[in-house]
């Protein structure tokens, strides 16, 4: 008889909190650092805990990206396993040569003989009404470099197995978490340590009118689109990406087989977001199955706006059911 998994139920912040929490017990190399994350437990509380349980493995550190980051490369370098945090998306820029230049490229260019087992995780997204500089989505960044993976949860369950797995990883993870939702819902997790494979897209709706594809916070608005829209007699499928960079291309082309049609749902702003990447993948192999062009919904190409304006930069479920409306009817 199998044991029964006993599961807690939480927030994805809280199972963000809960995966450092299981891994730092199990790993005694894993390090936790960035601005505040001790006393105060992070920004967003992601962290809240840690430093009474592991006083010298969770470290605050000064205001100053590439040094987080910099410092995290050289600790990865010599066989530990650091997950700095930092604060927002918008304010990871200063830490873009750290990430690009030495922990993208740490194992080739030291032709395999170093390798950099560090996840870098930091709040995206808008959603919240915070001002300049909090909302960014720019995923497509670090998508594009390659030695770098991109991980975007969209429930605590996977938010734990993602970001196990990200910390086990040997190479460098990006770890997006949306904070728009970071509160909004709570999901059974379990207590133990697991995993959720990197790479590997979740199916959250099968349908066989039409494919839509998205991750993170947009899988909530998406889902809800696509069952308002079953109303009407349109059965869409739900893919949820979950990694970017490696993306599951297989979970991508199978459901477009099935379905012959595809949209694309993310706030990043449409000029080089990744859903060109995921149309060109589907053109390149099974544009034989085809029906209709492939339909983008996503942020507008503008710095993302404040406060209440971001209604109407965000896709919400409105203009998601028009995308795929306009799909479907092609």
């Amino acid at each position: 008889m199998s044991q029964q998994v006993q599961t807690q139920s939480l927030t994805l912040v809280q199972a963000v909190r809960d995966g450092l929490y299981v891994e730092m017990e199990q790993d005694d190399d894993v390090i936790v650092m960035g601005e505040d994350v001790g006393e105060n437990g992070g920004v967003f509380r992601a962290t809240q805990g840690l430093m009474e349980e592991f006083p010298e493995r969770v470290v605050d550190t000064p205001l100053a990206e590439s040094g987080i980051v910099g410092t995290a490369v050289g600790m990865a370098a010599y066989g530990m396993r650091p997950v700095p945090e930092i604060q927002f998306l918008g304010f990871i820029y200063p830490a873009f040569d750290q990430i690009v230049s030495h922990a993208a490229r740490l194992r080739t260019r030291s032709n395999g003989r170093l390798s950099c087992p560090m996840v870098i995780r930091a709040p995206y997204g808008g959603g919240i009404r915070a001002p300049e500089h909090h909302s960014e989505s720019t995923e497509a960044f670090f998508a594009h470099q390659p030695g770098l993976k991109v991980v975007v949860p969209s429930t605590p369950y996977d938010t734990k197995g993602l970001l196990t797995a990200a910390i086990r990883d040997p190479d460098p993870v990006i770890f997006l978490e949306p904070k728009l939702i970071y509160r909004a819902f709570r999901g059974d997790v379990p207590e133990e340590s697991y995993t959720v494979e990197l790479g590997e897209a979740a199916v959250r709706r099968e349908g066989s009118d039409v494919s839509v594809y998205t991750w993170g916070a947009m899988t909530r608005p998406t889902m809800e689109a696509a069952e308002d829209l079953a109303e009407e007699g349109i059965d869409c499928e739900v893919i949820d990406l979950r990694t970017l960079s490696p993306l599951d291309e297989e979970a991508i082309k199978e459901s477009f087989k099935k379905t012959g049609r595809g949209v694309v749902v993310h706030e990043a702003p449409k000029t080089g977001g990744l859903a060109g990447e995921i149309a060109a993948t589907i053109q390149e192999d099974v544009l034989l199955y085809q029906e209709a062009p492939i339909t983008r919904v996503t942020g507008f190409d503008v710095p993302f706006p404040l406060y209440s304006v971001e209604d109407y930069y965000m896709p919400e479920p409105a203009r998601i059911k028009d995308g795929i409306r306009e799909t479907v009817e092609f």
